[in-house]
């Protein structure tokens, strides 16, 4: 049941009078749902039940954090087909894409869930002590990974649900034993209802304390702001614009205390056509690219959206090709009217450019909310010269720049922003004669993928979704996998503690059987 409401912990609350409601694209109206923002008041209610479930919910063991992940997936599962007719009216996105991306979220869960039952995650060092060593003793030292502190997640407008209110931030926030205040997003706003009615309900079953969760409404940015600054919250999870990333980054780094923002913002993903693959392959390459360009509208932060290759008959293929492919795709709807209209202004302020030519034979989609899909080409040094072609057209959009060789090739990728993945497309072993390019590349982005497309982001513990600012805020964390774990945990050192005042995991009997490194050596055996 949707009630528009806020989730203080395991209570609704609407003390506020501003209220708002979410938007159907694809029928062009409004859903039916009134939702109350959030007031000053239940914010701050939010934050001091989150700092008050925290001193429990911290020395909760594994196996218990694990049944309350496991609880939350069972009941997303529970809530059926009403989640998934919520999620479509609200994003205009398919029922398959819901169903998919509904069992992204469920899995997410259920691997944090498997990771902290095992344990072996928290890192744990020890280096026990030497007493006669000379010239003076050495202590005993034992070290683990231990939670930050109430996390705010903002979520994600193009993933309801893998990047929202029980998304991998969420997930991996509550893993490490941090309370979590979602500020849900207003264009999902009753998806994100459902799904903390999901949170909350599997928190009362396995009895985390209250407080552990809340959801907060706002169509605004000033809850966002609030609870960002508030002084008890101690990391921030965001996914979505440079704007939007770099203003809560700048508002952290000024309060007294600041605090990490582990933001995912924009990226243009560069393509790098090799000569021989084009050569060889440029039509098959072109129809791949056609469909990653135009999946999901577009509306995925990995779209591939700038493409780069050396001036030559074969990159002129491809280009013709590309145009052809990408007319045939039927056009589909984006997120939200807002999200179109961003599209629409940053695609005619990028096509206005000068040099820039437009090479699919397009109309303007008439139909509300679709989105014409666009490539445009240009020549090397044009693009370097202009840092607006440089900039992300969020939405089924590509620039394929035709570098005048490779030595400008390897100029312009050095000339990128950071950037979430980089692609070689390279015939057999062709890549090898490139290394300086594969290597420029690698030094502006998070993943760099071979012979393949950039759109799809795997969930395993290999997986690195981040990359150099802006691409992230910090490249030296993912956002997906298992290992997103460490950004809400902070290293904490035990010296000279009594074995029986010390956490499980750091004592000598190992009673959680993880594996701990102890002195230098990586063991799951007790210590005598």
């Amino acid at each position: 049941m949707i009630t528009g409401k806020n989730y203080i912990g395991n209570q609704l609350s609407n003390l506020g009078s501003t209220t708002y409601k979410t938007f159907n694209p694809e029928l062009n109206q409004e859903n039916e749902y009134i939702f109350t923002e959030a007031t000053p008041e239940e914010i701050n209610n939010a934050v001091d039940l989150a700092t008050t479930a925290f001193k429990e919910y911290q020395t909760i063991s594994g196996n218990r954090k694990a049944e309350f992940l496991n609880a939350i997936a069972d009941e997303i599962l529970a809530l059926g087909t009403k989640l998934i007719q919520t999620y479509c009216a609200e994003s205009g996105l398919p029922e398959g894409r819901a169903k998919g991306e509904r069992g992204r979220t469920v899995f997410q869960l259920r691997s944090f869930a498997d990771l902290v039952e095992e344990g072996s995650w928290v890192e744990a060092t020890i280096d026990t002590a030497i007493p006669d060593r000379e010239p003076s003793p050495k202590s005993d030292l034992r070290k683990m990974n231990i939670p930050l502190g109430p996390v705010v997640v903002f979520g994600a407008s193009n993933f309801p649900l893998a990047y929202s209110t029980a998304g991998g931030d969420t997930a991996a926030a509550l893993a490490a034993g941090c309370p979590v205040i979602v500020k849900s997003h207003p264009m999902h706003a009753g998806t994100g209802e459902l799904i903390a009615s999901a949170i909350i309900k599997a928190a009362e079953k396995t009895e985390m304390p209250n407080g552990v969760f809340s959801n907060l409404n706002s169509s605004g940015i000033e809850v966002g702001q609030q609870l960002v600054a508030h002084p008890k919250v101690k990391a921030v999870g965001f996914t979505g614009s440079i704007r939007g990333g770099r203003a809560l980054l700048d508002l952290a780094a000024k309060r007294e205390e600041p605090i990490p923002v582990f933001a995912e913002m924009g990226s243009i993903n560069p393509v790098i056509m090799l000569p021989k693959a084009l050569q060889n392959k440029a039509k098959s390459i072109a129809s791949t690219y056609a469909n990653s360009i135009t999946l999901g509208t577009g509306q995925f932060c990995t779209n591939p959206g700038l493409i780069l290759g050396i001036e030559s008959d074969s990159l002129d293929n491809f280009i013709n090709s590309l145009a052809k492919k990408i007319v045939e795709i039927n056009p589909t709807c984006m997120l939200h009217p807002n999200i179109v209209g961003a599209y629409e202004s940053n695609k005619s302020k990028a096509i206005a450019q000068e040099g820039l030519t437009v090479v699919t034979n397009y109309k303007e989609e008439t139909q509300a909310n679709y989105a014409s899909q666009i490539v445009t080409t240009v020549k090397g040094k044009t693009f370097l010269d202009n840092p607006t072609l440089h900039q992300e057209v969020f939405g089924p959009y590509s620039i394929v720049v035709q570098c005048k060789n490779e030595k400008q090739l390897e100029e312009i990728i050095s000339s990128l922003e950071g950037q979430l993945t980089g692609t070689v497309i390279s015939d057999d072993n062709e890549v090898a004669n490139y290394p300086t390019i594969v290597s420029a590349l690698q030094n502006r982005v998070g993943r760099i993928i071979f012979n393949g497309v950039p759109t799809g982001v795997e969930v395993c513990p290999s997986m690195v979704h981040g990359g150099p600012y802006p691409a992230s805020t910090d490249s030296r964390f993912t956002a997906v996998g298992i290992n997103s774990i460490k950004r809400w945990v902070r290293p904490f050192s035990y010296q000279d503690w009594p074995n029986y005042l010390l956490p499980q995991e750091l004592k000598n009997e190992n009673p959680l059987y993880i594996l701990r490194s102890v002195n230098g050596t990586l063991t799951k055996e007790k210590i005598v």
